[in-house]
């Protein structure tokens, strides 16, 4: 991927190095700008979440720890061909994304390529899914905002609704495929509800003593999700 260097908070070039100069992308500086300090340029934490509306912290940071930031690939230390993915800003300036630009998105573009050696994430890992691909083109589309919302909903958890998204964005990356990490795989209800009947699902995903802390490297998941999965095999983890 490309990288973007930063040589102030409100103002950011693309590295050219052919030419050794810059090109300024002011939708892009205005966006990680207007971030600096509020850490959002729309929508916030209090708000309901909009189903029109894709969300950085809901929906695309999760997704891309999951898939992408870990060591010895884009976080946790690493950053492959100097793409850091695990923060908003280092997303948008080292994966070169473009708001509104899908086309000229670096990062859109490696997760749509159809040659396996440049394709990311790189095999033997899965390539992102359909829905997940088409979750990062509308949140580029929408502006590549650092946007949040309240999405935390423990009334009427369901397996669709809650469990499933939540799995997918946050598990998926590395319990999925031919090797799956731990052995675990992760892709359909019954692989799911296999582990929340014996307990390993609740367990690591909150820390519990005696069970290895999940997602693997990553922040502990929100109180409201791990509430939402403890209510969920709570009522029997049925697939609802």
């Amino acid at each position: 991927m490309k990288s973007i260097k930063s040589i102030h908070t409100v103002l950011l070039c693309f590295l050219v190095i052919a030419m050794g100069s810059c090109e300024h992308d002011p939708i892009l500086e205005e966006i990680l700008a207007s971030n600096t300090n509020t850490g959002t340029n729309s929508g916030n934490q209090d708000q309901p979440c909009d189903p029109d509306s894709v969300y950085f912290t809901k929906d695309i940071l999760p997704l891309l720890q999951s898939n992408c930031a870990f060591s010895g690939c884009h976080g946790n230390g690493s950053a492959q061909n100097g793409v850091d993915l695990t923060n908003y800003n280092s997303i948008i300036s080292t994966a070169d994304v473009r708001a509104f630009n899908l086309s000229g998105s670096e990062l859109y573009e490696v997760i749509t390529e159809s040659d396996p050696s440049k394709i990311m994430p790189p095999p033997p890992a899965n390539a992102l899914t359909a829905v997940q691909i088409a979750k990062i083109a509308k949140w580029i589309n929408q502006g590549a905002l650092n946007n949040s919302c309240n999405d935390c909903d423990t009334s009427n958890v369901t397996f669709a609704l809650h469990i499933s998204p939540l799995i997918q964005n946050n598990c998926q990356g590395c319990h999925s495929g031919s090797s799956p990490s731990a052995g675990v795989s992760l892709t359909n209800y019954n692989q799911i509800q296999a582990q929340a009947i014996t307990g390993n699902l609740f367990g690591t995903i909150n820390h519990s003593a005696g069970f290895k802390a999940m997602p693997f490297n990553q922040p502990k998941l929100s109180q409201c999700k791990i509430d939402q999965i403890r209510i969920w095999v709570a009522n029997g983890a049925i697939d609802n």
